[in-house]
């Protein structure tokens, strides 16, 4: 009886590698001798060789065993990264149940993550977020730490006297007008004035807030901002176009946000979002909270 045996050690092998043998069988006794040259083992060779599966192909850098992401990829992986970020910030720290429209906040992290991209922000931990679209009676300043998941503060703050009454509709950045400058700002030094311990701001989006230092545009503490007012008259006192905050513990404020964090002051002007260079991606036309 005849028997033909292949030993194939590896498709990519060389003919040399391939036996090919016939055997004649008897009973108790096996024999093999060599039947066939190299040449007709070379064409025994090629249908293995074509019937390999192809590897699975990549984008790379010169070799196939790392994937490389493509920049569209990674843009989308980051923005997915991004949003997943803030809304995880906003849901578990219930910012909504303080009166924090996700909207605002959205914009907030936005603003923020381009002065931390551009190099602007010494603190990255914490965010001032100051909601003017909400009465003055209203706690509308937050300040939040994102290293540790925390609201550090939530109470009022003080717009400009020429903004508006209970509610701030008007912003400028004109020396001497008296009304609140929208936007962001990095926060600065501390000092001592005529208002006490106060805080230096630097605004940071031209043409929107950048007078803030012409301005003496600071955060400071003041008796005018206080729950009595509300009490007696429906809304706290107004400044001269600072963010000043409540007098009993505008000190922990100060200390908290200075020496570069990021400050947002959000209110309900569409102009400012067609000109803020930071978010004018942004739809003015959204409905707010």
């Amino acid at each position: 009886m005849l028997t033909i045996e292949i030993d194939i050690r590896h498709y990519l092998c060389s003919p040399q590698e391939i036996n090919l043998i016939i055997y004649h069988e008897e009973p108790g006794h096996k024999e093999g001798t060599p039947l066939f040259s190299s040449l007709f083992i070379c064409l025994l060779h090629i249908p293995f060789v074509f019937a390999k599966a192809k590897p699975k192909q990549f984008a790379t850098t010169g070799t196939v065993s790392k994937p490389v992401l493509m920049k569209d990829s990674v843009d989308a992986s980051s923005l997915l990264t991004e949003n997943n970020f803030r809304s995880g910030i906003y849901d578990s720290l219930k910012l909504s149940s303080l009166g924090l429209a996700r909207q605002v906040f959205d914009y907030a992290m936005k603003g923020f993550e381009y002065l931390k991209e551009t190099g602007k922000l010494n603190n990255q931990n914490i965010i001032s977020i100051v909601d003017f679209s909400k009465s003055s009676c209203k706690k509308r300043l937050y300040i939040i730490d994102l290293k540790n998941y925390k609201v550090v503060f939530n109470t009022y703050v003080a717009h400009g006297m020429n903004s508006g009454q209970e509610y701030a509709h008007q912003f400028s950045n004109i020396p001497e007008s008296n009304k609140s400058s929208l936007g962001f700002y990095q926060t600065a030094d501390t000092y001592m004035g005529k208002n006490g311990y106060s805080l230096h701001l630097q605004g940071m989006e031209k043409g929107i807030n950048d007078n803030a230092s012409r301005r003496d545009i600071v955060i400071h503490g003041a008796d005018y901002v206080n729950e009595n007012l509300i009490h007696a008259r429906g809304y706290i006192g107004r400044s001269q176009g600072c963010p000043a905050v409540p007098e009993r513990f505008h000190k922990q404020i100060i200390d908290k946000i200075k020496n570069g964090t990021c400050l947002f002051i959000f209110g309900e002007d569409r102009s400012y979002f067609l000109r803020s260079a930071m978010i004018k991606s942004a739809d003015p036309l959204l409905a707010y909270n």
